[in-house]
Formats: structure tokens, C-alpha cells, sequence
């Protein structure tokens, strides 16, 4: 299977106990910041910034916390002076596999530091702009859970003006990734919701548009360690790679 959906399944579940921490709450407060710069300051009026609203109440964040990320991002918060920058990284995993990276910081120097010190310890480096960013898609992604009709999910899918999607059958996971062009990503949610799938996320997410099979143990443990640590930093909100890897290497790898 796609060696980064089973990963980002793992990382779902390991999220479930992360919430509490810190790291996390530092990360959906960012994904707030910016929900609400790059549109108005209204949930109402703003799918993205509604989500990230939904996934920051769903963690514990407090509304005090959740009105206050607001705030800054619509730069109405009279803070310290802070200013947070968007950046995309872009390295090479062990094997090659590509990596690409969102980042959200207010000083690129540190955190340009802290991802080449991951890679360089991981087996990978960190590339200059643009070097793996040719390789993905951007795309809105729908993620579902629960037991999946598949006739009622393609007619629905279809009604949603969805491009594919595809179903998980993990041991603890069942459900289904649901993907769409950028702009409908707020269409296609809505649909599946109305027709009833139980809707647990709506992201926009970089797509690889191709796959490295990752056969060897040690390459594959060495290149989930490397994302597990990339995705700890508090700057990154999110973490791509275009790598495949059976089940069975994948459960070995992170034992």
C-alpha cells in the first residue's frame, strides 16, 4: 500500500495521545494563524479556518487560545511583535525518497538549522527550493472513517466533484481518503457529510506524483525515524514523502 497514508494512519492513532502535549497545541494554534491570514476571520466564512477550529477543540485547546490564534492571524493581537512566515522545505530521505515540508516559524534560520540537523542525522539532507517540490500535487483530501459502502461512497464521490479516492482496511483503521482539486475541497466535505460518512478531517495535502518502493529494513527505519523527528519540530505542520512500503517492513521498521 502507499507507504505515507499507512504512516499517516499511525501518526493519527499516536495523535489521539499527543494531543495533550504541548507540540500539538502549539501546531493547531499555527494552523489557525494561518487559516485566518489567508481569509477572513470568520469560521462561518472561512472552511479552513473552521477545520483547523474543529481540530483544535477536538485536541482540548481552550477557546481563549483559540480566539487568541485568531486574532493574530487577522493581526489584530497586540502581542510581543512575533511575525510567523510560511515556508516549504524540501530534502532527500534515505533512498532518495522525496520529502516536502510546511512550515510555519518566526525565524527561518533556526529552523532551516533544525531540519538539516534531522536529515544529516537520518540518512538524508535537506535540498535547496524546488528540488523535490515538481513531484507532488496539491490537493484537497477528505478523510472518512468507518465501514465503507463502496457503491454509496463513488456515487457520492462523484456528486462531490471528486477526482478518486481510496479505501484503508487497516487492523485498527477502516475507512477511506476521499481527493479533490484545491477549490472543492469545501464542496466535496459537505457532500460526503450530508450522505452520511462519518467525515474526520478535510486538508489540503501535497500528493506524490510518483512512488519509491522502499524494500530494505534499515532504509525504512531510518526514513520513519527521519519523518517521525521532522514532524516533532514545533515549526513544522507538515510532513510528505513519496515512498511506498509493505505492511509487514512498515510494522518491522517502527517496532
Amino acid at each position: 500500500m502507499a507507504g505515507h497514508s499507512k504512516w499517516a494512519n499511525i501518526k493519527r492513532q499516536k495523535a489521539r495521545v499527543d494531543a495533550k502535549k504541548g507540540k500539538t497545541f502549539t501546531q493547531l494554534s499555527r494552523a489557525i494563524i494561518v487559516a485566518a491570514r489567508h481569509g477572513i476571520p470568520d469560521p462561518a466564512g472561512n472552511f479552513q479556518l473552521r477545520t483547523a477550529i474543529e481540530k483544535a477543540k477536538a485536541a482540548g485547546i481552550p477557546n481563549e487560545n483559540i480566539d487568541r490564534a485568531i486574532a493574530k492571524g487577522a493581526g489584530t493581537y497586540q502581542d510581543d511583535g512575533v511575525i510567523l512566515e510560511e515556508i516549504r522545505y524540501e530534502g532527500y530521505g534515505p533512498g532518495g525518497v522525496a520529502i516536502s515540508i510546511e512550515a510555519l516559524t518566526d525565524n527561518r534560520n533556526r529552523t532551516a538549522a533544525e531540519l538539516r540537523a534531522a536529515f544529516s542525522k537520518n540518512g538524508g539532507n535537506l535540498g535547496e527550493t524546488g528540488c523535490v517540490s515538481w513531484m507532488f500535487e496539491q490537493k484537497g483530501v477528505v478523510s472518512i472513517e468507518g465501514e465503507i459502502e463502496e457503491d454509496a461512497l463513488l456515487e457520492a464521490s462523484v456528486e462531490g466533484g471528486a477526482d478518486t479516492y481510496k479505501l484503508i482496511e487497516d487492523e485498527d483503521t477502516k475507512g477511506a481518503e476521499v481527493f479533490t482539486e484545491v477549490t472543492n475541497l469545501e464542496n466535496l466535505s459537505q457532500t460526503l457529510k450530508e450522505k452520511g460518512f462519518n467525515v474526520t478531517d478535510a486538508e489540503l495535502r501535497s500528493i506524490p506524483n510518483h512512488r519509491i518502493e522502499v524494500t530494505e529494513p534499515e532504509q525504512a527505519r531510518s526514513l520513519l525515524k527521519l519523518i517521525d523527528t521532522l514532524e516533532s519540530l514545533d515549526d513544522v505542520q507538515s510532513v510528505t514523502a513519496n515512498f511506498e512500503m509493505a505492511d509487514e517492513l512498515m510494522a518491522v521498521a517502527i517496532a
